[in-house]
């Protein structure tokens, strides 16, 4: 980056580079909407084979459904708020963009940094949940769980490197695996002779110190936690939808982000939803139900077996895993754009924005994001005594990722209303049916979540995981990073527009 110009303004320095700069960082526009779709139902739909069940554990049935319906609204107005903004914003980085138009420098990292612990952990755990069923299905030991994950990195990390059409391929391809695979489970479940809502879905109790019990019988109450049980439940409600908003870091490889965005974004949301309430009701309604199902790593896999026997449902999970797998390879492509993006405009360093010269993918992104996850996970292993570190990695890990997603629906919903009063006259080819409305109780309700999180000790470890992340990333910014942004795309549109904002 030699033969620079420089500026600096509000504490940050931006180097201005030359073309070349850009040209090792391009990328290439492949998707249309039904790429976009899948890309969205393909990042959450490992919600609804694994993750979402543990909520029955700390709520029963009716706390969790009760949670969910919160978490859905809550995602509705978060999803109608990026569907406006994206086509507006039409640029890699999404929620960092958004809130570096917004609030400048400082506002968009602290964005970029909560969608980044997101995305890095999410695939960690779904790789995790993906160990669970192999180990199942093949009966490999427990111990040898790193192994599966270390296939996974490699096998998916490396897809996406070979380029977006491929990678929207593999895309498409598990995901209507996995939507096919779902649909045959909830018609097997349903018209299996064993379905029994009150029998199953109810039997779970709360025993003298409030922890989940079994009732043989069934019929317990709808909220056997109490209304606690509901705000327990809402991080996990969250897994069934966990990953939607990372549709818009698809914006430089969309053929048309200013229609397509939206569409895609809303198309994905509404699938999830009909998902995610089919899955809620059916799956604890068969032999098991949402005690056992309530600490299952493996709930599709469980509830096939409840169907078909072992034998069958070890050969019907191996496609169960595509929904695993549709999750992981989409969250993939997630981290190594926002990766890319904040590499790119000088928020991290600079080599890590580096796209192949052959398949313009963010490969460097895509690596190093891998690694951290990786290595996130091994060390876990090892300081939690290997296999019963699972529980860490299906839980806590969980929980870390959940509450750098719901600091980020904060930020992204202040982003929206931010823009909305100070950018009014701002070029918005979609406008939310529901504006204002939908992106407070998006916030209202992400701070609940967030509240419950910062209370509850069982989720102290994962917050503490979160601020040490926070940490190292605002000391990296605030000693060397905020002297090296580049006008990148998002950087050049939001100084563009806040001049524009502040001339009038």
């Amino acid at each position: 980056m030699s033969n620079e110009n420089k500026r600096h303004e509000g504490g940050v320095s931006y180097h201005v580079p030359g073309q070349d700069y850009f040209d090792k960082r391009g990328l290439k526009r492949h998707a249309g909407v039904f790429s976009l779709w899948a890309l969205g139902v393909g990042a959450v739909i490992s919600g609804d084979f694994s993750g979402w069940n543990l909520g029955f554990s700390v709520a029963g049935w009716g706390g969790m459904f009760i949670a969910t319906i919160i978490i859905a609204i809550m995602y509705l107005g978060l999803t109608y708020s990026i569907a406006e903004m994206s086509p507006a914003l039409p640029h890699t980085g999404g929620a960092y963009s958004f809130a570096r138009t917004a609030f400048g420098p400082w506002g968009g990292f602290i964005t970029g940094i909560a969608e980044n612990i997101e995305y890095v952990l999410t695939p960690a755990v779904v790789v995790y949940f993906i160990g669970t069923y192999m180990t199942q299905i093949t009966g490999t030991p427990d111990a040898w769980q790193p192994l599966w994950w270390l296939v996974g990195y490699l096998v998916f990390v490396g897809l996406n490197a070979r380029g977006v059409e491929l990678s929207f391929k593999v895309t498409v391809t598990v995901t209507l695996i996995a939507l096919s695979i779902l649909v045959f489970f909830l018609l097997s479940a349903v018209f299996s002779g064993q379905f029994d809502f009150a029998r199953w879905a109810l039997n779970v109790g709360a025993g003298p110190t409030g922890q989940a019990v079994e009732l043989p019988q069934g019929g317990g109450p709808l909220l056997p936690m109490g209304v606690k049980g509901i705000f327990a439940a809402l991080p996990f409600a969250v897994w069934l939808f966990l990953a939607i908003e990372q549709l818009p870091l698809a914006s430089e490889e969309s053929v048309d982000p200013k229609r397509d965005m939206p569409k895609g974004i809303m198309l994905g949301m509404f699938t999830l939803i009909g998902l995610g309430f089919l899955v809620l009701i059916v799956n604890p309604s068969i032999p098991g139900g949402a005690f056992a199902y309530g600490t299952s790593g493996q709930p599709i896999l469980d509830g096939f077996a409840a169907i078909y026997g072992s034998g069958w449902a070890k050969l019907l999970a191996l496609f169960a895993v595509a929904g695993l797998v549709a999750s992981f390879h989409s969250i993939i492509f997630a981290f190594g754009r926002q990766i890319y993006s904040l590499s790119r405009a000088g928020y991290f360093p600079h080599f890590l924005s580096v796209t192949h010269g052959t398949h313009k993918t963010p490969n460097v992104a895509l690596y190093a994001g891998a690694t951290l996850g990786f290595v996130v996970m091994l060390a876990i292993w090892f300081a939690e005594g290997g296999v019963s570190a699972g529980t860490f990695i299906g839980g806590t890990l969980l929980n870390m990722a959940v509450f750098g997603a719901m600091f980020s629906y904060l930020l992204q919903a202040l982003t929206f209303l931010k823009l909305r009063r100070s950018f009014p006259s701002l070029e918005r080819p979609y406008k939310s049916p529901f504006g204002i409305l939908g992106a407070s109780l998006t916030a209202i309700i992400a701070v609940v979540t967030i509240i419950f999180q910062l209370t509850d000790p069982l989720y102290r470890q994962g917050i503490i995981g979160v601020a040490i992340w926070y940490g190292l990333a605002i000391i990296y910014f605030a000693a060397y990073g905020r002297k090296t942004l580049v006008f990148s795309p998002e950087e050049a549109f939001a100084v563009k527009n806040r001049e524009a904002s502040s001339d009038k």
